[in-house]
């Protein structure tokens, strides 16, 4: 990120930080909604109906998909990204099921951290001593989130992690692409390839939902959707490093939805392992923005499907 950024009279930190705070709280809905869906619906079937529901918003851009041509490299990649982002899907989907939101919501911050920890083998990046030290902390984080040895790991936390990892794959394969296609397209075609991918686990666990059910999952296509959209509006507003900061509150309110509305008590140590992961994210992102990296690690939110 150059410097102009932080000197260009465009810029409005206060209308970016509106947003951003926005976006949390649309992405903290999907994670109650989903909740809300306990057991009824397998992991897989949920995420692939979601998924199905929100391919109505690709009416927008239906004109510009079917006018892309993508080259057999290209095709190679979404069909990656499709696969390693759907198992991320159903991770999550699953781990919702397991474990409470603000443990959710505090290993999501995991994300960033893998997209560096990868990029130094898929981008061929140079992991600084600083930025280095910053992945050990998050990784510490992480530790105090879980604290194996001292009480019982769940399969959820387990899941949490495979899907931090997964997602920051897709992350990393849609890097590749995105010099090469327009965003819109990039985007449209992850949900498509995603559809595509949860079909199979959907079918072979296949129960009828009801109405409810499908209407909780509407929902959470539409609060994720927005959610992506309003990040847009914050990254257009204010630089990344006025907007990051602003994404643990979604840690705050993980924990106030899963207190009011699941009965889950607050965990100071998960609160306390999240802190520490957002603020090697934030350390890392403003260390970028200081060198001007090309590859600048994504935000927390950016890596959500």
């Amino acid at each position: 990120m150059s410097a102009s950024v932080h000197t260009d009279t465009s810029a409005n930190p206060v209308k970016g930080i509106f947003w951003m705070i926005v976006t949390g709280l649309c992405f903290v809905a999907v994670t109650a909604l989903v909740k809300t869906l306990g057991g009824r619906v397998p992991a897989a079937e949920s995420a692939f109906l979601r998924y199905v529901i929100g391919l109505v918003f690709l009416v927008p851009v239906w004109r510009e998909l079917m006018a892309v041509r993508l080259t057999p490299r290209q095709k190679k990649l979404f069909g990656l990204r499709g696969l390693v982002h759907s198992l991320g899907v159903i991770l999550w989907f699953y781990a919702m099921t397991r474990i409470p939101i603000a443990e959710v919501t505090a290993m999501n911050y995991l994300n960033p951290v893998y997209v560096t920890i990868l990029a130094v083998f898929v981008l061929g990046e140079t992991l600084a001593l600083r930025r280095a030290m910053a992945v050990v902390a998050a990784l510490l984080g992480a530790l105090i989130i879980l604290r194996p040895g001292f009480r019982e790991l769940d399969l959820g936390h387990i899941a949490m992690l495979g899907t931090a990892l997964f997602f920051a794959g897709s992350y990393l394969i849609a890097k590749i692409v995105s010099g090469e296609l327009p965003a819109s397209v990039v985007v449209a075609l992850l949900s498509i390839t995603v559809t595509i991918g949860l079909a199979p686990f959907a079918i072979a666990v296949w129960v009828t939902p009801s109405l409810a059910d499908l209407g909780i999952l509407a929902a959470v296509a539409c609060f994720a959707t927005a959610g992506h959209y309003t990040m847009t509006l914050a990254f257009a507003a204010a630089p990344v490093t006025v907007t990051q900061p602003v994404t643990f509150l979604q840690l705050v309110w993980s924990v106030l939805v899963g207190m009011a509305f699941f009965g889950e008590p607050a965990d100071p140590w998960v609160i306390l392992g999240g802190g520490v992961i957002m603020a090697s994210v934030i350390f890392i992102t403003w260390r970028e923005a200081r060198l001007r990296n090309v590859h600048r690690t994504p935000t927390v939110n950016e890596t959500k499907g």
